[in-house]
């Protein structure tokens, strides 16, 4: 027990050696707890799921390595070794410390974004956001780490930042469109034009957004086919988002022939009225004869449909156009069609005039 070793008695290692083993023994009690306290607030309050979820799924990422490297850094605080030894104890421990630490957050931001992902049916707007802002943490988590391993090991990291700064401006003057896109989506991200699962219209492109990515938007077109938009360009075009249209508004218009009685005429938008309003989620506005043009009295009807349905609203359209084609045969008045009417007997007559003459 009294031979000395590196400086120190048997009886020192041996202590320090205890040390080790209680402080990682302990420090994994700890973490075997809080896990099994975790589990039973998850079950006990799904409220509150996400975050003990969250909590969880770091926890269970504990290396015991790391455990094991903290209870040497303990044990040898109980020895006397030299100072660089004991300088470079203290770098690893430091830095093993924050790896868990960083490994623990990273870990967390994936379990969050499971959890948003899981509930992507009730709210596809998180979806978008979540995975944008998670990109972002787990990157800036990760960036931080390295700044301060670097300080811990003695690295000056303001000259280096400072570099990192003047050789970032040259990197995003090379990569500006690719940076464009970028900032695109995180403003599309926070300010939401439109998410994943919502039908826009760009230009004259339209269909279903599948995926926002960090430089690309893609779209499902009703043929089938994918279309990608670059971010940039997109957030430059006029965007129709159907999917938050609250009510579509209908105007359509039919032409009866000049032969049309004006007793009729007059009855027409009571009658198209009386047809419109019979028909369920949809609003009345007006009807009234529009134009007295060719090719015949043009009636004008306005009408809106509670409801951003397409198959509703084409369903509620033919409807009213199969009971006005009824009504319309009913009272014996016919459409009037684009066509010209060329008077044969006048055309004679001019004729015989320039012969006589």
């Amino acid at each position: 027990m009294h031979t000395v070793f590196l400086g120190n008695p048997l009886s020192d290692w041996l202590v320090a050696l205890v040390a080790v083993a209680v402080v990682a023994a302990g420090l994994d009690a700890i973490k075997a707890i809080l896990l099994r306290r975790l589990s039973r607030l998850v079950m006990a309050d799904p409220g509150n799921a996400r975050v003990a979820g969250a909590a969880v799924a770091a926890l269970s990422r504990t290396h015991l390595a790391v455990l094991v490297l903290v209870g040497l850094y303990a044990g040898a605080a109980l020895l006397v070794l030299p100072e660089h030894t004991r300088l470079v104890l203290s770098r690893i421990a430091v830095v093993a410390v924050l790896v868990q630490c960083a490994v623990w957050g990273d870990h967390a931001v994936r379990a969050w974004l499971a959890g948003t992902r899981a509930r992507q049916a009730e709210d596809p707007d998180r979806v978008t956001s979540a995975a944008a802002i998670a990109f972002l943490l787990r990157v800036a988590l990760w960036a931080v780490l390295a700044l301060m391993i670097l300080d811990n090991l003695g690295v000056n990291i303001t000259t280096l930042v400072a570099s990192l700064g003047i050789g970032g401006i040259a990197i995003a003057l090379a990569v500006q469109s690719i940076l464009g896109d970028l900032f695109a989506s995180l403003s599309i991200v926070l300010d939401k034009p439109f998410v994943v699962g919502d039908f826009i219209i760009v230009d004259t492109m339209l269909g279903t957004v599948e995926r926002i990515g960090l430089k690309t938007t893609r779209v499902r077109s009703l043929g089938g086919e994918q279309i990608v938009f670059s971010n940039a360009d997109l957030l430059k075009s006029r965007i129709q988002n159907l999917r938050r249209m609250e009510a579509r508004r209908v105007v359509f218009r039919f032409d009866v022939t000049y032969a049309t009685p004006e007793p009729v005429l007059r009855e027409l938008p009571t009658l198209v009225e009386g047809i419109v309003t019979a028909q369920p989620q949809v609003r009345f506005d007006r009807a009234h004869l529009a134009s007295l043009a060719a090719p015949g009295y043009t009636f004008e009807t306005v009408y809106y449909v509670d409801s951003a349905d397409y198959r509703v609203f084409m369903d509620t359209q033919q409807e009213i156009y199969l009971r006005i084609v009824a009504m319309l045969e009913q009272r014996d008045v016919r459409l009037a069609l684009p066509a010209q009417a060329i008077h044969l007997a006048e055309e004679s007559a001019s004729v015989a005039l320039r012969q006589a003459a």
